[in-house]
């Protein structure tokens, strides 16, 4: 072979002549030009060239340099206002002050930094959970392989579904269309064909043997030589043009970057109040007002809160991906917790998706099919010569029409399915009658009609004995008005309407018993048939069929959805079961999964056509409904419906043709098993075990994220409101301020970072299933939350404090009627002990949160290691801050006496308790609802 680079050498940046080279090409000097040829690279030759052209991958964007993202975090709203605040204090003569506000700004731009890289790699890491495999034939076998590692001379397989990895020139296509809308924008498939285009006039992209990186397969399927990868395809073009990359935020963090800035705004309107009023009526200095002012604004601001959000949701993604959700966007998280109705497909999501042939019928009769999954072992029981006949017959056409093959096992393991499991069952029930994959080969496949969703069939032509024969599977409905005949006794004889309604009740007794149908169905064609522009067209072939027979095949409920279902029904959302399969077979599957709660009215595709949308919309607003026989489009019209009356709808999808709806619902859910690459990058989430359970758990932890996210804002309030109070009496009351500005920098943004923290990685409640969907627009700061944050609990809070202060002035010898100390080393260890004792309540407090109405003895005292950790942290900063005397100088304290330390530990508890008796009540109160 002569040296890649003067043969296959990367194209130059103006390529765009010698594409069209390719184009005008026949196949052969194509193939020859890329010295490869039909049966693909030599593994050895691709790993060579691999390595000297590098992988098929796009530049990524220009990123951010780190330290541009870091410094970012100095200069945002919230940080710029307290910037203006430390040079206020440093013009008023108060450098300690200026220092202190400085370190807050320093340390909460750091902790966002930090939250901000991990929540990155943890999106990175999804992103190699959800690797883009393509087929490619290479020493003439196919194989899967990575995206990235196609080369130019690889020979691409396409199929429908697929996405395609790289400018490529066709060689072989079979009816093949082409969704070219992320090149022209044009959303019709078009047909592609291998033949040579010599007009130069057009666009590349309408060349109609060229295929190109980032469009897919919208039907068909074909072969095709690379010819450019990376940042030499079309795309790769178009993508260095518009490679800005930008960073749009979810509905909740915008929703947390507004409550954030109106409770700024707040502080910053409640300081400049107490400003006036301490200046003007409390006697204040004008440096004391300000102090003051500054100290309220600080103590309202909720420091670190967007950047605590988008770790929490972080870590709700990463729990999610370890039971087999991989979610795509962060946003997608906090949707998932207000999904109320669940639209889903019934194979390989709410069933197992292992299918195995159970029964056949053959004019009147049914034979068992013995044996289980996809192992040949197990017999057909047949009753005579003339059984056997007919079912060989039967099976050999039904496996000459499949395109899925069974893997050979690997040691100790099982053979596995390439491709559809429906057919995989069907090749495994002619093994079982002597038909092997070796005996299968020796029929020649001449065309092909590949199954698509809207047929729901599938055609071949086959040379068996010397005759062109049409072969031909798919729903009995749709196959059935196109069959004439019926084999009988090894004869063909008409279809009259008796024999056609003896079919339709063999199909149904099997379906009723939760089968799956196919019908099978041949016919011989002469020679003079075929079209005169050589290509076989569907009403060529499906014409004048003979049915042989059904073939009925069992995909058992996977064991863990009925419980997913019931758990649905307890957490308020509706789930309905869309499928293309016979009514009556998803009925009885819906009846094994306890999926409706009385017989469901079963809607076909076409009966849907025929509703219009108040008719439709009435059904929706039910309960026991399914749909099948149903086409993709339905299921988009099914969820825009749902849309329209309110739901937050969650669908599933696997083809090409469920794209729409997947990016119309409000959470897509792809197949990762056996879904397109179209379905997968149109969708929210990808199940990498094509699990309906696994959807539940989803939206389990999407709840939870939810909840995590208000507990920790909560959590922060409560001692927001307890820091307010002290400046307050210091304003109405002449009371020695308890707190200092720097003792409230300390808890805001020491002491309380942590134990937020951990509320962000709690494991969601006991009964966070057991109630309804939250409002897709519900506030994070709604009523209740604020209530039990501010007045409640705040409260709470800064009454202890408050106590544990004049407490410390009692022990110093303060009585009232008495003047405070309100200086030297007795006032200090007064603030301190108020500043424990707010660090007290918070560790009362984070347990408080960690649940709205259940009690901390029934999620479990223990169930969040990480927060204990954590509150480990809390408290030894708290030590370090009081104890250590330079760090206690700065922020003017001094330590408590030991007669102050019982006081200060029972602020923990007693806020606990108040808080335990509170949820008590609320959950008694809540019992005598269901009662009444």
């Amino acid at each position: 072979m002569t040296d890649v680079p003067t043969a296959a050498s990367a194209l130059p940046d103006d390529t765009d002549g010698q594409v069209r080279n390719f184009a005008e090409l026949p196949v052969a000097d194509a193939l020859s030009i890329l010295e490869t040829s039909r049966d693909g690279l030599a593994e050895e030759e691709a790993a060579r060239r691999l390595k000297l052209f590098g992988e098929n991958r796009l530049p990524r964007p220009p990123k951010a340099k780190w330290y541009v993202e870091f410094a970012g975090n100095f200069v945002h709203f919230f940080a710029l206002m307290l910037w203006v605040g430390a040079a206020l204090a440093w013009f008023a003569g108060l450098p300690e002050l200026a220092l202190a506000i400085t370190v807050v700004i320093v340390v909460n731009g750091i902790f966002s930094y930090w939250q901000e890289y991990k929540a990155e790699r943890a999106a990175e890491a999804l992103e190699a959970l959800l690797p883009h495999q393509v087929t490619v034939r290479r020493d003439g076998v196919e194989k899967l392989i990575p995206a990235q590692r196609v080369v130019r001379g690889d020979l691409l397989i396409l199929s429908e579904g697929e996405t395609v990895p790289a400018d490529a020139r066709l060689v072989a296509a079979e009816r093949l269309r082409l969704d070219l809308s992320s090149l022209t924008g044009e959303s019709r498939p078009v047909p592609r064909s291998t033949i040579a285009h010599a007009d130069g006039r057009q666009p590349l992209a309408f060349c109609p043997n060229l295929v190109f990186a980032g469009t897919s397969v919208a039907g068909g399927r074909g072969a095709a030589v690379v010819y450019a990868i990376g940042a030499r395809t079309e795309f790769g073009r178009i993508a260095r043009l518009t490679q800005a990359q930008t960073k749009t935020l979810s509905p909740l963090e915008k929703e947390l970057q507004r409550v954030t800035r109106i409770v700024t705004l707040l502080a910053v309107g409640l300081g400049a109040l107490f400003f006036v009023v301490g200046f003007a009526f409390g006697g204040l200095s004008l440096a004391a007002a300000f102090i003051f002012a500054i100290g309220i604004i600080v103590a309202n601001v909720p420091e670190g809160l967007l950047p605590t959000l988008t770790l929490s949701l972080a870590f709700g993604v990463r729990r999610m991906a370890a039971r087999k959700a991989l979610v795509k966007k962060l946003s997608a998280v906090e949707t998932l917790g207000a999904t109320t109705v669940i639209l889903t497909d019934k194979t390989g999501t709410l069933t197992e998706n292992e299918m195995t042939v159970r029964e056949l019928w053959l004019d009147g009769r049914f034979l068992k099919v013995g044996g289980l999954g996809y192992e040949p072992a197990g017999t057909i029981e047949t009753d005579g010569n003339a059984d056997r006949k007919a079912a060989v017959e039967l099976l050999r056409t039904a496996a000459l029409c499949c395109d899925a093959r069974l893997a050979a096992p690997e040691k100790g393991g099982r053979r596995t399915v390439v491709g559809d499991p429906t057919e995989a069952a069907i090749l495994v029930a002619a093994e079982k009658i002597g038909l092997s994959g070796e005996k299968l080969k020796a029929f020649e496949r001449l065309a092909e009609l590949p199954f698509d969703s809207v047929r729901k069939r599938m055609s071949t032509l086959q040379r068996i004995d010397g005759r062109t024969t049409a072969c031909v599977k798919g729903a009995l409905n749709e196959l059935l008005r196109f069959c004439t005949g019926l084999r009988a006794n090894g004869k063909t004889v008409g279809l009259t309407e008796k024999r056609r309604r003896a079919v339709q009740t063999a199909h149904d007794e099997l379906a009723l018993k939760g089968l799956r149908v196919l019908a099978v169905a041949v016919r011989e064609i002469d020679s003079h048939e075929k079209m005169a522009d050589g290509e076989w067209r569907t009403s060529d072939i499906e014409r004048d069929l003979t049915l042989l027979g059904l073939v009925a095949m069992e995909d058992p409920p996977r064991p863990e959805v009925a419980a997913a279902i019931e758990s649905c029904r307890r957490a308020g959302i509706r789930v309905a079961m869309v499928t293309g399969d016979d009514g009556l077979t998803a009925a009885a599957i819906g009846r094994e999964i306890g999926l409706h709660e009385s017989p469901p009215r079963v809607i076909t595709g076409r009966e849907l056509d025929a509703l219009d949308e108040i008719a439709l919309s009435k059904i929706l607003t039910g309960t026991d409904f399914l749909f099948a026989r149903v086409a993709p489009e339905h299921k988009l019209r099914l969820v825009e419906t749902f849309q329209k009356l309110g739901e937050v709808v969650a669908v599933t999808g696997d083809g090409v043709n469920d794209a729409p709806a997947l990016r119309r619902a409000d959470i897509g859910v792809a197949m990762g098993v056996t879904g397109t690459d179209v379905a997968r990058e149109a969708s929210d989430m990808v199940l990498t075990d094509d699990n309906f359970a696994s959807i539940v758990y989803a939206i389990r932890e999407g709840r939870a994220v939810f909840d995590n996210i208000r507990k920790f804002v909560g959590y922060c309030f409560v001692s927001n409101a307890a820091e307010m109070m002290p400046f307050v009496f210091f304003v109405l009351f002449g009371v020695p301020l308890p707190l200092t500005i720097m003792q409230v920098l300390a808890v805001d943004v020491g002491t309380d970072l942590f134990p937020a923290l951990a509320l962000g990685a709690e494991k969601p409640e006991p009964d966070v299933m057991n109630r309804a969907p939250r409002r897709r627009r519900e506030s994070l700061l709604n009523y209740p939350t604020l209530v039990r944050a501010y007045l409640w609990l705040g409260m709470i809070e800064a009454a202890l404090a408050l106590g544990a202060y004049f407490y410390a002035q009692w022990l110093a010898g303060w009585r009232p009627g008495a003047a405070f100390v309100a200086d030297g080393a007795v006032y200090s260890v007064a603030t301190t002990v108020t500043f424990a004792a707010i660090v007290a309540g918070q560790v009362g407090n984070v347990f408080a949160w960690r649940s709205e109405r259940q009690s901390v003895l029934t999620i479990g005292f223990f169930g969040n290691r990480l927060l204990f950790w954590c509150l480990a942290a809390e408290i030894g900063l708290m030590l370090a801050l009081i104890c250590i005397p330079p760090v206690a100088r700065i922020f003017g304290m001094a330590p408590p006496l030991a007669a102050h330390w019982p006081v200060i530990i029972a602020c923990a508890p007693l806020l606990l308790l108040l808080e335990e008796a509170r949820k008590f009540f609320v959950r008694r109160a809540d019992k005598k609802k269901l009662s009444v």
